[in-house]
């Protein structure tokens, strides 16, 4: 027997009016979405499920040192660009380095910035990825001012080795650590003290360390507002970190030029004057960001890779070992001796090529655009210049999958890669990352060797992580030199 339900006729008249209702929603959205195949120019692909498309498939954790099965199996079967549904939106992706410079170097005029709601949600509306025009150089020539200005100066690269010896002292208690976290520190530290003149032992510190830590993991989530989830907790910790910075400025303009000069970013800030307070908060979050995230990934990848090839720490060592005979006991490195550590630098060129610690960048396209006859990229769809495609092409470099830092002594590779982006948009804390990492890399290498467990690996998310925190075995080197600041 069968037991039905009875409605009443305005009842069940209201019940059908609300299905057809919701059917014919749901067809005009499919019809939406079959109309975002595009032209008849575009390149060839997928755009997926309806509403979803395929950016599960896309955000699929892989290893970031290899293209992922989604990227692999698209550039396969569609050619290296191809159009699909990503993030909501229809989508170019490249995986052609020629294309993807065309992109970036066409920054307001042919391309602009554009992220997603979490990112555009956790970064804040005046972050500089994300403005456009002249905001966007008011605020990037104020960042790149101050940390091209810091890069140079004694007092900095002294405070930076500072901290690597201290990082070398801590090490010495511990057979393992998960030497990303210990890295995120490290590079944490650093900014804090040039940003924002607090200590390490500041009880700040850690805080402001944490709320980054939650900050990062909400980027490529999804942007419901749930307690607990990964996007709510971004959100949350964006607005705290806003409201600890914005009390410390405040808390600075109110002793005016009474208060004593410390040389930091808010000094600086505060004597051009030509921001407001959301903008004075927003830049600083972002230069604690550019030189925080960036420099810790970069550390991590190339800790990483020496662990893989003993041939390299060694002639890093030698090379090490020869400037540390070239200065007195204890003396600090300077500017010229970062200048001159070559290999170090080779070998920090070829962890961003085979790390890919930015996989791609969000643009959207501001007009029809053409390219190479080929296709054309509709007005308004979003583009996707993967850098993790060019750094990994065998037509760009001979045996791209293999870890070797000699290949930089041809300086024509430095056009075949963009680790940080490229053009307007390039990562203002390119540099800093570089001579941090430098400096960290003569301790480390002079006072410890160190392997990783065979299964730790950097993995994209797509932002950069390591599967248990880049865990090393790690012991005294011999012959450790005494180094004291």
């Amino acid at each position: 027997m069968v037991v039905g339900i009875s409605l009443p006729p305005i009842a069940l008249a209201i019940f059908i009016g609300l299905a057809l209702s919701f059917l014919l929603h749901f067809l005009k959205l499919f019809s939406s979405f079959v109309k975002q195949e595009g032209p008849s120019n575009t390149p060839n692909g997928s755009m997926g499920w309806p509403f979803i498309g395929e950016t599960l498939g896309y955000l699929n954790p892989h290893k970031s040192n290899s293209m992922g099965s989604y990227l692999e199996s698209h550039c396969s079967r569609y050619g290296r660009v191809f159009k699909s549904h990503l993030f909501g939106h229809p989508t170019i992706v490249s995986c052609d380095h020629e294309l993807n410079l065309f992109i970036l170097h066409n920054e307001g005029n042919l391309f602009q910035s554009s992220y997603p709601k979490p990112v555009l949600d956790i970064l804040g509306k005046l972050s500089m990825m994300l403005v456009h025009g002249d905001l966007h150089k008011k605020l990037r020539s104020v960042a790149v001012g101050f940390i091209g200005e810091s890069r140079s100066r004694p007092d900095f690269l002294l405070y930076v080795e500072k901290l690597s010896v201290s990082a070398m002292e801590s090490l010495r208690e511990h057979r393992q650590v998960g030497f990303y976290k210990e890295a995120k520190k490290f590079t944490m530290y650093v900014m804090l003290k040039y940003v924002l003149d607090v200590e390490p032992e500041d009880p700040l510190a850690p805080k402001i360390l944490q709320d980054f830590l939650t900050f990062m993991k909400g980027f490529v989530s999804i942007p419901l507002y749930v307690p607990g989830s990964p996007y709510a907790k971004a959100v949350k910790a964006r607005a705290r970190l806003s409201s600890t910075l914005g009390q410390i400025i405040k808390e600075r303009e109110k002793k005016g030029t009474e208060g004593i000069k410390k040389g930091d970013f808010i000094d600086e800030m505060l004597q051009k004057g030509n921001l407001n307070d959301e903008e004075k908060v927003s830049v600083a979050i972002d230069i604690l960001l550019a030189g925080y995230e960036t420099t810790s990934g970069l550390l991590a990848l190339v800790v990483y890779f020496i662990a893989q090839s003993p041939s390299v720490l060694h002639q890093l060592k030698e090379e090490h070992q020869a400037l540390r005979r070239r200065k007195k006991d204890g003396e600090p490195l300077s500017l010229g001796d970062y200048k001159q550590m070559e290999y170090t630098s080779n070998v920090i060129s070829e962890s961003l090529r085979c790390g890919n610690l930015v996989k791609f960048l969000h643009r959207k396209a501001l007009q029809d655009v053409k390219f190479k006859a080929e296709y054309s990229i509709p007005q308004g769809w979003q583009v996707l210049p993967i850098l993790t495609a060019a750094h990994l092409d065998p037509s760009l470099h001979q045996n791209p999958s293999e870890f070797d830092p000699s290949r930089w002594a041809d300086r024509a590779i430095s056009k075949k890669v963009s680790p940080f982006g490229g053009g307007l948009r390039l990562c203002p804390g390119t540099d800093i990352a570089r001579l941090e990492t430098s400096i960290f890399l003569h301790h480390l290498v002079l006072n410890y060797r160190w392997k990783t467990k065979d299964d730790e690996s950097p993995m994209s998310y797509p932002y950069l992580d390591f599967k248990r925190d880049l865990q090393l075995e790690i012991e005294p080197a011999e012959n450790r030199p005494i180094f004291y600041i």
